[in-house]
């Protein structure tokens, strides 16, 4: 897929320490992308919409939270 026109903006929680980032681009019509901040040449995620916003709704209900 060609994402040359993604637009990439960091995760609100991605500290500016250089760390574990992660980049979204939201803006093409039929796909999100993700992908590591770190090695934006490197793969890549693709969610359909639905599919992104159920993992989103994911994270802010803790369903991927790892006990410790």
């Amino acid at each position: 897929m060609d994402l040359s026109a993604a637009v990439w903006r960091k995760s609100s929680f991605s500290g500016g320490n250089g760390g574990q980032c992660v980049e979204v681009a939201d803006n093409l019509p039929s796909v999100v992308a993700v992908r590591d901040s770190k090695i934006p040449d490197g793969p890549k995620l693709l969610f359909d919409p639905s599919g992104w916003r159920s993992f989103v709704a994911g994270v802010k209900t803790g369903a991927f939270t790892i006990p410790s």
